[in-house]
């Protein structure tokens, strides 16, 4: 045989070989879908949170009001503060109160290599019945629990802006978390012993506390950036993609991206921090009047924050004037 095509034929060979090494290398590397119904319902929920299960999801119907203690006062932003610091916040009895949430999540969740960032606002769902918040302050980029502060006002009443759970209440009573909630991990894990499920992330995902299956300490360097991990679990001893929470003061509390497909409607924004700021808008009535489903709005803003309602009028077709007056504002 011609020297020429040997060393043709071996060539392709190699290419080939690499080829199926290189497709079956990521093929391994990619979480496989696993159910995950049967670890929500043996999940340690407050029983205030209603779960509702269909074919392919469960609605989610948390109160809010987690089942730990909270802080009897928490500093609150001023009036037109976004961001506060000890010299532009207020202290206020605790607010926290019932929430109106609806969360479909699907219980077969399915890993996309491509991230989609979170938003300011409710991104998961707690088994203490409150809900998640990705690092950030109102406005995308103050990391939460790197910026905690307490302050004691003129009786002597001391309050601080985040708890010692990770979480701290908007002025108008939406509790939600920051980081790694303490007062949760005690309630379901041993010391030492291996995390167990604290909450599920709004693309299906579970959420776990800083150790393994093993009980060994997770940090930033084990997880992707979205503070993702695929590995063994004490609910799923064959492994899945799942977030973890960490005990730090930077942007690795939390998790700042999902690597599963979510439903952008499911993402409710942000309530308003600054203490007499703007109420939200009432999306569902601004549909109404816009004659379009209020799904179809929530996904003509997309999850930029603040909304982009210039953005989102063109989305839909309409001018902005006529966006703003059906939102009313």
């Amino acid at each position: 045989m011609n020297k020429k095509i040997v060393i043709g034929i071996t060539g392709l060979s190699v290419i080939a070989l690499n080829s199926v090494v290189f497709y079956a290398a990521s093929a391994a590397s990619t979480p496989k879908s696993v159910a995950t119904s049967s670890a929500i319902k043996g999940a340690k929920w407050n029983p205030t949170v209603k779960l509702t299960f269909s074919k392919s999801s469960v609605l989610m119907q948390p109160t809010g009001i987690p089942n730990h203690a909270r802080d009897a006062y928490y500093a609150v932003p001023n009036a037109g503060v976004v961001v506060p610091d000890a010299t532009t916040a207020n202290i206020i009895k605790d607010p926290t109160k019932a929430q109106t949430y609806n969360f479909t999540i699907p219980t077969t969740p399915k890993y996309s290599s491509k991230a989609t960032n979170t938003s300011l606002g409710s991104i998961g769902v707690m088994i203490s019945g409150a809900v998640l918040y990705n690092p950030f302050e109102g406005d995308g980029k103050t990391v939460a629990m790197a910026s905690n502060f307490t302050i004691t006002d003129a009786s002597g009443i001391t309050a601080s802006f985040v708890d010692k759970c990770a979480g701290h209440p908007t002025p108008n009573g939406a509790y939600h978390y920051h980081g790694l909630p303490s007062c949760i991990t005690a309630k379901v894990d041993k010391v030492s012993g291996p995390s167990h499920i604290i909450g599920f992330a709004l693309d299906g995902f579970p959420i776990y506390g800083d150790r393994d299956a093993k009980g060994k300490q997770v940090t930033a360097k084990n997880l992707d950036k979205c503070n993702g991990i695929n590995s063994a679990t004490p609910e799923f001893p064959k492994g899945i993609y799942h977030y973890v929470l960490l005990a730090t003061l930077d942007a690795r509390s939390s998790i700042a991206c999902f690597h599963g497909e979510v439903d952008a409607s499911q993402i409710q924004a942000m309530p308003p921090m600054g203490g007499g700021g703007m109420p939200m808008p009432d999306t569902a009535a601004a549909a109404k009047k816009l004659g379009i489903t209020e799904d179809a709005l929530k996904a003509a803003f997309g999850t930029t924050m603040p909304p982009d309602i210039a953005a989102a009028a063109k989305n839909l077709g309409i001018t902005e004037a006529a966006l703003r007056a059906a939102l009313g504002i």
